[in-house]
C-alpha cells in the first residue's frame, strides 16, 4: 500500500482497566501479525495488576465491562418468546424490513435516491462482510472490457484490516491519503487534497462519514463540501464507511450527514455499515452494503450481481441481531429510548476527554490536549509518537496501538488518573 510521496506512519491505540475476561490470548495468537492482536496477546500475558488495555473496539461501560443497552435486551427476550416467529432460511440479501430501515436510517426517509428507487440494500454477517461484497462489486461497476481492480485511496491511517479485505477481492492498487497530521493534531485537509487530486479517473475513495477509526477526527461540514466537489470533478468513487452511527454526536442525521449530501447529488456511492456497536450487538455480526445508483435502470442488475456474489460468500446472513435492529428502528417508541440510550454513551466519552484533558493540563504535561474534545467517538489520537507508546506499555503496562490512538471508553473512575500520569511522564521522561 502506498500514498504518493510520502512515508507511511501506522498507529493505534486502547483501553481497559478491568476486560474482566471478555479477551482470550489464546483466541487471537493466531492472528497477532496485526498492532492489534499482537497488543492483546501482549496485554493477557503482562502478570502486572495494574495494566490497562486501550486498543478494544467495543464499548466499555464505566466498570469496564462491554455494554449492552437496556432495550436491546428488552427486545431480545421479546422476540425469543413470538411465538409468531418461525426459525426458516432469509433472503439472500437479507431481512427486507431490516434492509428497509437501514437505508432510510443512512439516507433519510426521505431520500430523493429512495423515492425513484435507486437505492439496494443487503444485509451482511458484520461490517468486514459490507466491505469484501462492496469490493466485490466494485469489480464491474464500470462495465470495462476487464473486471475494476483499482485503485483504492485509504486514509491514513486507517483501519488494519481494510487492505485486506480489498486485495481478498482481488483488488490489490491499494493507495493511502493524506488524513491526520501528528504535528497540528489534527486532520491536513490541504495534504489530503493533494493525494486525491492527483488520483485517476475511477479510483475508490474510502470515507469515514463519522466517527474516524481509529484518530477519531472528522471533517467538517466545510471541509467536506471542499472534498465532495474535488470527487465530482475528478470522477472519483466515494465508499462510505459508518460502522457506529450515533455513536459519535448521539445524532443519526449528523452523523450521516456526509452520506446524504453526497446522495443528494444523483451520483453513485457505496456505504458500510454495523449496528454491533450502537446497538451492543457484538456477537451478532450485524451488518448492511448501502448501493446509490445514478439511475434506477442499474438497480436490477446490482441486485442480481449482489444476489450471486453473496451465494459464493456466505448464502444467507444470521436473522437474530438483525431482527433487533428491525424492531428498533422500526417502532418510534423503541427509537427514542435507543437514541436516548446512545446519546448518554457519547455524553460519557465526551465527558472523558474533557476530565483527561484537564488532568494532563494541571499535570503541566507538554502541549496543547484540545485535540482531545475537538475530536467525537469511541476512539481519539493522542499525539503520542512511537517511542512514547513503547514507554507506556514497557514501563506502565498501558497498551495503545503504535500511532497513539485509543478507545475512550476503556477509560473510567478507576484508572483516569494512572493513565493521565502515565502519558505525563512518557512526554517527561528521557527516552
Amino acid at each position: 500500500m502506498s500514498r504518493p510521496g510520502r512515508s507511511t506512519d501506522e498507529a493505534e491505540v486502547n483501553q481497559n482497566d478491568d476486560p474482566g475476561g471478555q479477551h482470550s490470548a489464546s483466541t487471537h495468537t493466531a492472528a497477532a501479525a496485526t498492532p492489534e492482536t499482537r497488543l492483546l496477546v501482549a496485554f493477557n500475558t503482562d502478570s502486572q495488576a495494574r495494566k490497562v488495555y486501550l486498543a478494544g473496539r467495543e464499548y466499555f461501560s464505566e466498570e469496564g465491562k462491554t455494554f449492552e443497552l437496556c432495550l436491546i435486551g428488552k427486545i431480545k427476550q421479546q422476540l425469543s418468546g413470538d411465538p409468531t416467529l418461525r426459525p426458516e432460511y432469509p433472503s439472500s440479501l437479507g431481512l427486507t424490513e431490516f434492509t428497509k430501515r437501514a437505508t432510510q436510517v443512512a439516507l433519510g426517509k426521505s431520500s430523493r435516491a429512495i423515492v425513484e428507487n435507486r437505492v439496494l440494500g443487503v444485509q451482511t454477517p458484520g461490517f468486514t462482510a459490507a466491505l469484501r461484497l462492496g469490493a466485490e462489486l466494485l469489480k464491474h461497476w464500470f462495465d470495462a472490457g476487464a473486471p475494476w481492480c483499482g485503485p483504492v485511496y485509504l486514509s491514513s491511517p486507517c483501519d488494519d484490516s481494510l487492505p485486506g479485505i480489498f486485495q481478498a477481492a482481488g483488488i490489490q492498487d491499494i493507495h493511502e491519503y493524506y488524513y491526520w497530521d501528528d504535528k497540528q493534531r489534527g486532520i491536513c485537509l490541504e495534504k489530503l487534497l493533494e493525494d486525491l487530486e492527483r488520483a485517476p479517473e475511477q479510483s475508490v475513495v474510502v470515507l469515514s462519514a463519522s466517527a474516524h477509526y481509529p484518530t477519531g477526527a472528522d471533517l467538517s461540514h466545510s471541509q467536506w463540501a471542499v472534498v465532495m466537489q474535488l470527487i465530482m470533478r475528478r470522477r472519483l468513487f466515494p465508499f462510505f464507511l459508518l460502522p457506529a452511527q450515533g455513536l459519535c454526536y448521539g445524532d443519526l442525521e449528523r452523523d450521516a450527514w456526509p452520506i446524504q449530501c453526497f446522495a443528494s447529488q444523483g451520483i453513485d456511492l457505496l456505504c458500510a455499515q454495523s449496528f454491533s456497536h450502537c446497538f451492543g450487538l457484538y456477537g451478532e455480526a450485524v451488518g448492511h452494503i448501502l448501493c446509490v445508483l445514478k439511475q434506477d435502470s442499474l438497480w436490477l442488475p446490482v441486485r442480481h450481481r449482489a444476489d450471486s456474489i453473496v451465494r459464493t460468500l456466505w448464502d444467507q446472513p444470521s436473522v437474530g441481531g438483525a431482527q433487533v435492529v428491525a424492531t428498533v428502528l422500526s417502532n418510534p417508541a423503541h427509537l427514542v429510548e435507543w437514541q436516548g440510550e446512545v446519546k448518554r454513551i457519547v455524553e460519557r466519552c465526551m465527558l472523558i476527554r474533557e476530565i483527561l484533558r484537564d488532568r494532563l493540563r494541571l499535570l503541566g504535561t507538554p502541549g496543547s490536549w484540545d485535540h482531545l474534545v475537538q475530536q467525537s467517538g469511541l476512539y481519539c489520537c493522542t499525539g503520542l509518537n512511537g517511542l512514547q507508546v513503547e514507554f507506556l506499555s514497557k514501563w506502565r503496562h498501558m497498551y495503545l496501538l503504535p500511532s497513539g490512538c485509543l478507545n475512550v471508553s476503556a477509560i473510567n473512575g478507576r484508572n483516569l488518573d494512572y493513565i493521565a500520569e502515565s502519558i505525563h511522564l512518557a512526554l517527561t521522561t528521557p527516552l
